[in-house]
């Protein structure tokens, strides 16, 4: 991660998913990340219609040029990178894996902005809408309203399992062969 508000964010999100694969959306306090505010957006796991966007930091709406409530993440990127971005989101969602990612956007006089993405997932409850949170921040302040996002690099955050302390008690008096699914 190159962008602060990507670190700062992440560093954040890991401290209070715990032990846990990822946070539950209710752990996550607005006032403790008062200063990333406008970076960070929340979206609703729709594909079908594009995972429209929950929430919008003033930020992120003045770098599409509009306010982004209910309107399409997909959408904000250009044809090629599109169902790419889908997957990737899709995944981060149903893998509960962060991921990172460096785009770029066209500026209205036609230069090219970079920009920093950062995605990650909300623990799933049962009952409770599937969400994904994340950051998008320019390289440069000054940008403007941007559009035909597209995805230059990325690549999912890895983070190796941490074993709860009970698997880890269970594990100290097994006896014989066992087998825990999913521990490795």
């Amino acid at each position: 991660m190159k962008h602060p508000s990507s670190r700062a964010f992440f560093a954040y999100w890991d401290k209070k998913r715990g032990a846990a694969r990822a946070p539950d959306r209710a752990d996550i306090d607005p006032a403790a990340v008062r200063g990333l505010l406008g970076d960070i957006f929340v979206l609703s796991c729709e594909p079908n219609l594009g995972f429209p966007f929950r929430v919008a930091g003033t930020r992120v709406c003045a770098l599409a040029g509009c306010d982004l409530k209910d309107q399409s993440f997909a959408a904000l990127f250009a044809d090629a990178s599109r169902s790419e971005i889908e997957e990737i989101t899709t995944i981060v969602a149903d893998e509960a894996l962060g991921a990172i990612a460096g785009v770029t956007a066209a500026r209205e006089d036609g230069s090219k902005a970079y920009l920093e993405l950062l995605l990650l997932p909300f623990n799933a409850r049962p009952h409770t809408p599937v969400s994904v949170t994340g950051v998008l921040a320019p390289f440069d302040d000054e940008c403007g309203a941007l559009s035909a996002f597209t995805l230059t690099s990325w690549r999912y955050l890895h983070q190796p399992e941490k074993l709860l302390p009970r698997a880890i008690r269970k594990l100290q008096v097994a006896r014989g062969l066992m087998v825990y699914e999913g521990l490795r």
